[in-house]
């Protein structure tokens, strides 16, 4: 068994991650951190696993967590992780970082978004865990910086098209919409029921610090600089994500040439799911579930390729995808722990 620990476990994408991971065959849960609500019973802070998990919140302790943890997650807000991360390296520990703190190779680009780095050093040595384009590099590596949602929303349709030379790479628009939940636990008046309810709005146009991040691995990918336009929008759901690119055909093709490119290099990808011609997905066919659903159509009057696709924000957008790290550095099957079934409705 794999001991593993969650520090940050109440947050959403923590505690996610304890759902997950107290239902893994192959995984046990022997700790869980928490700032705000220390000594209190993870049960009482999420009534929902009553009698399903027993531990008690912890103080943040690294020391305590190297004593009894093989790998550890860290759910916790952006600069918080590369305070702790140089520590949980040097005894040994295998890290998985769901911030943005070890996302980047490029320390600039990290603290134009973000703030100075205190851990610059190890960004060299962590690998961006997006599963299915990075698993061998995953599979060898201590410290995993986990792709947020949106990047993994995006990244998941591009990347193939882009290495296989069909897409404009200056074209590329990105349209995304989030449930609230991706805005994390914590209070905010633009999260509150009556802010949300019946509202749907853009934020952050142009400027998202996702945008960088997604840059960064595209233009590794392509092998050439991309730029993208991001615009994220907050729609009234709880959870799930639906993310629709327009890019223009850098050549000729037809949608099977799209399908079969997609199709084939996800192949051995038992998380991404095409869908057949002339269907499109629906965040309510992943909820809950570790897969990306990505559609496609070709506007052949403006010779543009149109993807469509979705994810849960906190399953493969955080925890889901976390886990299915852990599975690879751990020389696990990748689905194990989640490979439920989706809800029919």
């Amino acid at each position: 068994m794999v001991k593993t620990a969650v520090i940050g476990a109440t947050g959403y994408a923590g505690a996610e991650l304890v759902r997950i991971l107290t239902g893994h065959p192959e995984v046990d849960l022997i700790a869980v951190t928490s700032r705000q609500y220390a000594g209190i019973p993870f049960a009482e802070v999420y009534p929902s696993m009553q009698g399903v998990v027993d531990l008690v919140c912890a103080e943040q302790s690294v020391k305590d967590i190297c004593k009894q943890a093989d790998i550890v997650f860290l759910a916790l807000p952006h600069k918080l992780p590369m305070g702790l991360v140089p520590e949980l390296i040097d005894n040994g520990k295998k890290v998985i970082d769901l911030s943005a703190d070890f996302r980047f190779k490029n320390a600039d680009k990290y603290e134009a978004c973000y703030q100075p780095h205190t851990a610059k050093k190890l960004l060299g040595k962590a690998v961006y865990g997006l599963c299915e384009i990075y698993h061998d590099d995953i599979k060898g590596s201590q410290l995993v910086g986990n792709p947020g949602c949106y990047p993994t929303s995006t990244l998941l349709p591009l990347i193939p098209l882009l290495k296989s030379g069909f897409l404009d790479t200056t074209s590329i628009i990105v349209d995304s919409k989030s449930g609230t939940s991706g805005a994390g636990r914590s209070l905010s008046l633009n999260t509150h029921f009556c802010e949300v309810n019946e509202s749907f709005k853009a934020y952050k146009v142009t400027e998202h610090r996702h945008t960088p991040e997604m840059e960064e691995i595209l233009t590794a990918e392509a092998g050439k600089s991309v730029t993208i336009t991001f615009v994220p929008h907050l729609v009234p759901a709880t959870r799930g994500m639906l993310t629709t690119i327009y890019a223009s055909l850098a050549k000729k093709a037809e949608l099977k040439d799209i399908m079969d490119c997609l199709a084939s290099f996800y192949s051995n990808s038992p998380f991404v799911r095409i869908c057949p011609v002339n269907t499109l997905p629906n965040i309510s066919h992943v909820r809950c579930t570790n897969y990306c659903d990505i559609g496609i159509k070709i506007d052949e009057q403006n010779s543009r390729v149109i993807l469509v696709s979705v994810i849960d924000n906190l399953v493969k957008g955080a925890a889901g995808q976390a886990v299915q790290n852990m599975n690879i550095m751990m020389g696990i099957d990748e689905k194990k722990g989640l490979d439920n079934i989706p809800f029919p409705v």
